[in-house]
């Protein structure tokens, strides 16, 4: 159990910092006058997926400074 606590926080760890550095990232480039998008695409034969954000969605989009209202 112990190894698999590590793992887990190891890996939040790693989320947290790859968020941030996506935020500061955006926020550069929005800084030199550019605009940023995500832009997502599915594959084929994959049934069929909501176009709907969930609540995650919004709060990944919002900790890199993007606003999904957009």
């Amino acid at each position: 159990m112990d190894t698999l606590m590590k793992k887990l926080v190891r890996t939040i760890e790693v989320s947290l910092a790859a968020a941030d550095a996506a935020r500061d990232a955006v926020q550069e480039i929005i800084k030199r006058g550019a605009d940023t998008g995500i832009f997502f695409a599915g594959a084929k034969g994959r049934g069929n997926p909501s176009p709907d954000l969930t609540a995650q969605d919004k709060e990944f989009l919002r900790a890199v400074s993007i606003r999904p209202d957009r």
